[in-house]
């Protein structure tokens, strides 16, 4: 108890979001221990009530009064019992909804590629101002290109990955003209406007990953074959309430480096994430693209795991400010400057 504030002893612990669904599922959480706190105070006056009015006196019967078949007591301890549970599941349906409700226009949707052991995030289509959407998409990615055009070089057919499966086994990876892959040695950021709903597309290459966002309170497994595993990939979320940087993690064990597997959310303004996508059409690297717009070029929020069993200690305990990882002392360069 110690060691919450006053914020987070009102919320009874629920961390602090950055999306409307995550205060709907505070809210829920707040509401739904003050209803348990009233039930339990309820309960406890019962058993001292019993215990101090009823407990066995010298010269009594040592078997109390039984008052069995007692209607109106016990439609009352089924009717309470049964509205509390009513209650509680209206609401949490009712926030449920919202949680996993989808549009039609969403302002950014993203490709989400988890495979052992990194991401790579790509743009699918963003919408304009004039309400028309631009498409980053390319509908004519494959996930064994490199595997056709060795074929090619080596004239003549190669073993497939998969178990020889055919090349469509995963076709439902996607790809995109703007990509931030993760490697061992960097951290993926991906760049998303303030205030925008925003649609992910999740997929995985391989296995079965998660993805995590702590700030979002919400976690998402990241299937291999979502139509064969019938499960819907996509999910949105309203908008991202504030600027600043988010980790995010898998948070299903995927094998040997399944704890590498973070990446960083960098949520930036909407004129600022214009500039971005203008400086990553101009074929400026995700880092050259948010120097651009005077943002920190590396994540701030976590560091590429050291592989090795032992490490120098180098990890460093202040990567930057979450809250605002902007350069200092930086202007930001006009599209078409060189």
């Amino acid at each position: 108890m110690t060691g919450c504030g006053p914020r987070e002893t009102l919320r009874f612990g629920w961390p602090t979001g950055v999306t409307p669904e995550a205060e709907a599922m505070g809210h829920l959480w707040t509401w739904a221990v003050i209803a348990s706190l009233i039930v339990g105070f309820l309960v406890w006056m019962a058993i001292f009530y019993a215990i101090t009015f009823f407990r066995h006196r010298d010269g009594e019967d040592s078997f109390p009064r039984q008052t069995a078949y007692n209607m109106p007591v016990e439609l009352t301890l089924i009717t309470l019992p049964f509205l509390a549970i009513a209650v509680l599941f209206y609401f949490t349906v009712v926030v449920e909804n919202k949680v996993e409700k989808k549009t039609d226009d969403p302002a950014v949707v993203v490709d989400v590629t988890a495979f052992q052991w990194n991401w790579k995030f790509g743009y699918d289509k963003v919408r304009q101002d004039n309400g028309t959407y631009k498409v980053y998409a390319v509908k004519d990615g494959s996930p064994f290109a490199l595997q056709a055009q060795r074929e090619a070089e080596h004239g003549h057919p190669l073993p497939l990955p998969a178990g020889g499966r055919s090349d469509n086994v995963r076709d439902y990876l996607r790809f995109s003209k703007i990509e931030t892959l993760g490697t061992p040695s960097e951290i993926p950021i991906l760049v998303l406007p303030e205030g925008k709903r925003i649609e992910f597309n999740l997929a995985a290459a391989d296995v079965v990953h998660s993805f995590w966002v702590p700030e979002f309170l919400y976690k998402r497994d990241v299937m291999p074959f979502p139509k064969q595993n019938h499960t819907d990939p996509r999910f949105q979320i309203e908008k991202i309430t504030r600027t600043g940087a988010f980790v995010g993690r898998c948070a299903e064990m995927c094998g040997t480096y399944h704890a590498m597997m973070n990446f960083e959310i960098r949520v930036v303004s909407d004129q600022d994430f214009k500039s971005y996508l203008q400086w990553r059409e101009k074929g400026l690297t995700n880092a050259g693209a948010l120097e651009a717009i005077c943002q920190v070029p590396t994540s701030v929020t976590t560091v590429p795991f050291e592989t090795r069993r032992k490490t120098g200690g180098d990890t460093p305990k202040h990567l930057g400010d979450t809250w605002r990882p902007v350069l200092q002392n930086c202007t930001k360069r006009a599209i078409g400057a060189s």
